[in-house]
């Protein structure tokens, strides 16, 4: 089964991210204003991902950000935890830093995992994923959100001597680490699980440090699916960038 299901994944974040792209040619083509793009977009890739896994895994639960929250998830073991359209104001802005996210939890723990960069021809899955080999020539480098960046991030980028690179979706700032193009990736101020599933288990899979910013472990498919912090990683930075944190 775990064969089948990271073919799954990864058909099911291809099919969306395929979608998505035609999203925004359409729109490009007709002129659309970016609510329509960012409203559409996440309908089609909401659709294609839940009926390609309801089709194909018609006892496991889904919980996305654009659907209905089923309860019954909650007595269901595996859970399929998606982001259909993950940097939705990256997308409609016609940037590349957004993403598709498709994770497999089973009883809260992420199992498999793809993140998916259409824009830049990208994927980044779980079993197969590695950490760059090399240390940065230069300073640190932390991603953050470009809406909303991390109340502890100046304190941690002063005690790192660390740069600051504001970026879209959560996926998108996990698959800058994973290139070596950033070494932390930090965030609090409020997440769900469907924008954290998929790239903390990318990062765990390729042997990044991934946490709240306590340095507790996630746990998916609570009651609760809100997630208000995440630190991804370099290991050795990770642990200092929790020092700092806990001593504000």
């Amino acid at each position: 089964m775990l064969a089948n299901d990271i073919v799954l994944a990864l058909d099911v974040a291809a099919a969306a991210g395929a979608v998505l792209l035609e999203t925004r040619s359409t729109a490009a083509a007709e002129g659309w204003d970016e609510e329509r793009i960012r409203t559409e977009g996440d309908r089609r890739s909401h659709d294609v991902i839940v009926e390609r896994l309801t089709r194909a895994r018609p006892d496991d639960a889904i919980l996305s950000e654009d659907g209905a929250d089923d309860p019954r998830r909650l007595a269901t073991a595996r859970v399929w935890i998606v982001d259909p359209l993950d940097g939705t104001r990256e997308f409609a802005e016609g940037r590349d830093d957004w993403a598709v996210h498709v994770a497999l939890a089973v009883d809260g723990v992420v199992r498999h995992a793809v993140v998916e960069l259409p824009a830049r021809a990208e994927s980044f899955e779980a079993s197969s994923v590695t950490a760059p080999s090399a240390a940065p020539a230069g300073p640190p480098r932390i991603v953050v959100s470009r809406s909303r960046p991390a109340a502890e991030v100046d304190a941690v980028a002063q005690a790192l001597g660390a740069t600051v690179i504001p970026m879209g979706s959560a996926g998108a700032k996990t698959a800058a680490v994973l290139r070596g193009e950033a070494d932390l990736y930090l965030h609090s101020g409020g997440q769900f699980e469907w924008d954290l599933a998929a790239p903390v288990g990318v990062a765990l899979g390729a042997g990044l440090h991934a946490s709240r910013i306590d340095g507790s472990p996630f746990v998916f498919n609570r009651a609760d699916p809100r997630l208000p912090d995440a630190l991804i990683g370099d290991p050795a930075l990770a642990r200092r960038a929790l020092e700092v944190i806990s001593a504000r």
